[in-house]
């Protein structure tokens, strides 16, 4: 009788992001097999980032993007990764106005937000207790602010780069206020695989991702043309800028300053009231050990 051949098992894992520009360098080579996983074969799916956290809910995806504020509500679901977070050193979500306003102007007026679960609003939170959220799509934020349909409009995305010549003006800058809070970067999104999966798929999973990070760092401008395709209304000028305040060295790796910064952020959370916990952030690395 012939021999058997040995067959060798691939296991599909639903990896689920934003479809944005950063997002879409970071993943590039994992999109277009330059970088692969033995074993693994990862389908691709986009979504906004609230709408992530709430799918999360469901474990509908194996890995997905989420805000590092939904992650209070998904830690028994989810392990972060030890890669391809964003982080703002000094900048981050902006809030705007369509008339020159003061930051202490933002109490009890009405702002339109990305989402209740983002970290973006956390950190608006976190800045400004005192206002009415209204939360629509983060690509309508600018022309609800324009049309007057709330009093200023927080900003994430490209949005941070682009509302100058919306005619919008600067109220704050979430970002820069955090860095000199804190004296720390602050943590927006990062990945998160689900725990059902075992610690050894998703060392797999953090490996073939970091890879890819650190693939589109070094073939920047070959991932960068991939990414324009998804660089809303800005030339390749403005989506390299975009590209690199939300992939850099955090995204390879939190290190203990990341990691530190994620944790004061959740303890900030639960101290006001605004999320459950209290939570201690857990990461997931390459390594199992």
């Amino acid at each position: 009788m012939p021999a058997r051949q040995a067959t060798t098992k691939t296991q599909e894992i639903k990896l689920a992001h934003s479809p944005d520009s950063d997002d879409a360098f970071m993943f590039y080579a994992l999109a277009t097999n330059r970088v692969k996983a033995p074993g693994l074969k990862f389908t691709h799916v986009l979504s906004d980032i609230e709408t992530l956290n709430q799918a999360a809910d469901r474990e509908i995806y194996d890995v997905t993007a989420i805000s590092f504020s939904a992650y209070a509500y998904l830690r028994q679901k989810y392990v972060l990764l030890d890669c391809g977070a964003s982080f703002g050193e000094g900048y981050g979500p902006i809030v705007v106005a369509s008339h020159p306003m003061k930051p202490n102007q933002l109490a009890g007026s009405r702002i339109a937000v990305p989402g209740l679960r983002t970290s973006a609003y956390l950190t608006l939170r976190l800045y400004q207790p005192a206002f009415e959220p209204v939360p629509i799509p983060f690509d309508q934020i600018i022309n609800a602010v324009r049309a007057g349909t709330a009093d200023a409009g927080l900003l994430i995305h490209e949005g941070q780069l682009q509302f100058p010549e919306m005619g919008l003006h600067r109220v704050v800058d979430l970002g820069q206020w955090w860095l000199e809070t804190t004296k720390l970067p602050l943590p927006l999104g990062g990945n998160a695989v689900r725990r059902a999966l075992g610690p050894e798929t998703g060392a797999q999973i953090a490996r073939a991702i970091r890879e890819s990070v650190a693939y589109a760092l070094e073939h920047r401008e070959e991932a960068l043309n991939y990414a324009m395709q998804f660089a809303r209304d800005m030339d390749t000028e403005l989506a390299d800028k975009f590209v690199s305040m939300y992939v850099n060295s955090w995204t390879l790796s939190y290190g203990e300053r990341g990691r530190a910064a994620v944790q004061e952020f959740l303890d900030r959370g639960f101290d006001a009231g605004l999320i459950p916990g209290p939570v201690k952030a857990e990461f997931l690395s390459e390594s199992t050990e």
